[in-house]
């Protein structure tokens, strides 16, 4: 039983974490929030529930959740890689055997691939080159769950978990802070990258 175990340890630890870090980003800037309730209005209806099957006519949401893989790579060294040959890459060797780590973070952070790449901005995946940007691991600027044969098996459930969570938080109540408090976006570098301070935030019926 360990590796289904693993499995679903790894999927619902990073599956929680990103819900966390786009209700941040969300709560730290309130007219991204207002596009995201008013689309998450204009899809469900004011009155019905989120259903699984308006996730995929949710598109603002869907940029805002690529860009926060973006800025918060849930693993931002990706799982390591064990070449089986020796190979070249470039100019460097890489032999047999070696663990090799792919510095996610710092390419979803390279300003020669993203414009401000410090800046949160979910309108860089609504332009026409947005379709390159997937989680499929196509396009070796962007790979939030990895690429090839190594790409992670739970992308389908990720993505559709973490959009139908976000929907129905947005969508069923107003979200503040506590009083006295601020959103903190430092981040806890690890194998999965959390925030250095737990979101706290309070509910209020629309």
């Amino acid at each position: 039983m360990r590796v289904p175990l693993d499995i679903v340890a790894g999927g619902s630890d990073t599956t929680a974490t990103m819900v966390e870090w786009v209700m941040t980003e969300l709560m730290h800037n309130p007219s991204i929030m207002q596009k995201v309730q008013q689309e998450v209005t204009n899809v469900v209806g004011a009155n019905n529930v989120v259903e699984e099957s308006h996730a995929s006519k949710l598109h603002y949401l869907e940029a805002v959740v690529k860009e926060t893989f973006r800025l918060h790579p849930p693993l931002p060294l990706l799982v390591p890689r064990y070449p089986s040959e020796s190979c070249t890459i470039g100019e460097h060797t890489i032999p047999k055997g070696s663990r090799v780590f792919l510095n996610m973070w710092s390419i979803h952070m390279d300003p020669h691939v993203w414009e401000n790449p410090l800046q949160f901005r979910p309108e860089r995946f609504l332009n026409h080159n947005s379709e390159k940007f997937d989680f499929i691991g196509n396009n070796v600027e962007y790979l939030p769950f990895g690429s090839g044969r190594r790409v992670c098996p739970g992308i389908p459930l990720a993505e559709k978990m973490v959009m139908y969570l976000l929907a129905t938080l947005v969508h069923t109540y107003e979200w503040g802070l506590p009083e006295g408090q601020t959103i903190d976006l430092s981040e806890k570098f690890g194998i999965v990258m959390r925030k250095e301070t737990p979101l706290i935030a309070v509910p209020y019926h629309k």
